[in-house]
């Protein structure tokens, strides 16, 4: 048996160690997830593998009760302005982090880890007392601004990096041929910069719809998302059966795993790192 075969006899229990912790983490996660699917579908379930008989109604009952389709088209509006928005801002503003150098730079890229690394819920608190103050809270542009704090810097540390792969000679080179600052960003940069952008849209897109936190302390009974209203159809008053609000938990699943479908069509992430991987120093 030669060395190398022995370092892998030896590497064999902490690998299937390993494999074994993935494998009972996923077990136990489709487990919960399939037994909210069986819950929205069952009549009666107690003491039982299964339940007792299957029905639709509850997803009928969901839909009507909680106008999940005016939840759908608000969910899909704030989580739109906060890309779009996120993107103006945050694409700029990773370019000067990546090309300029200025005193407090440090200090300003710590700034903008804060909102990310810090739990939503401290600094969500102030933020939707100011909102309340100007009138924003309550809104769907309340939603929007509150989401924005941490999408924007999001944004921002995930496009630096890939702009900082650009060669700085290609701008120099637009420069000298006459090329203003911003038609060289749109121009030439803009379709460089398309896989990051994306990258980050998708990354932004998620994070916003599910975002409960923020969203909670600032919409308003017009502009609630549909987490927000799968929080309320758990909490609020009176009996409601649970297959109900497990019929809304698969809702929101679903849509989840469609915005997930669609964003991978357009991207894929093993491209995008293969892409970073490739790029030239």
């Amino acid at each position: 048996m030669t060395t190398v075969d022995r370092r892998r006899v030896v590497a064999r229990p902490g690998a299937w160690l390993v494999w074994g912790v993935v494998a009972f983490f996923f077990v136990n996660l489709a487990a919960l997830v399939g037994s909210v699917v069986v819950s929205s579908f069952g009549t009666r379930w107690f003491d039982t593998w299964l339940p007792q008989g299957w029905t639709t109604q509850w997803y009928g009952r969901a839909w009507g009760e909680f106008d999940v389709l005016d939840l759908l088209i608000v969910t899909l509006q704030v989580c739109a302005l906060v890309v779009v928005i996120s993107a103006v801002i945050g694409v700029p503003a990773a370019y000067v982090l990546a090309r300029r150098s200025f005193p407090g730079k440090r200090l300003v890229t710590l700034l903008f880890l804060l909102p990310i690394l810090m739990p939503p819920i401290t600094y969500g608190i102030p933020l939707a007392t100011v909102l309340y103050k100007y009138g924003f809270a309550g809104h769907l542009s309340g939603v929007v601004l509150a989401n924005l704090v941490p999408s924007v810097p999001f944004v921002i540390l995930t496009m630096t990096p890939f702009i900082e792969q650009i060669d700085p000679s290609i701008e120099r080179a637009a420069r000298m041929c006459g090329a203003r600052t911003w038609q060289i960003f749109l121009r030439i940069l803009a379709p460089l910069l398309v896989p990051g952008i994306l990258a980050a849209s998708i990354l932004v897109l998620v994070r916003t719809v599910g975002m409960f936190e923020l969203t909670f302390l600032t919409a308003g009974p017009t502009s609630q998302t549909l987490v927000v209203a799968l929080y309320y159809s758990m909490s609020a008053a009176g009996i409601r059966a649970q297959q109900q609000v497990d019929a809304m938990a698969v809702i929101y699943t679903l849509m989840m795993l469609v915005l997930l479908v669609v964003a991978l069509r357009f991207v894929n992430p093993t491209q995008l790192v293969a892409r970073v991987k490739d790029e030239p120093e």
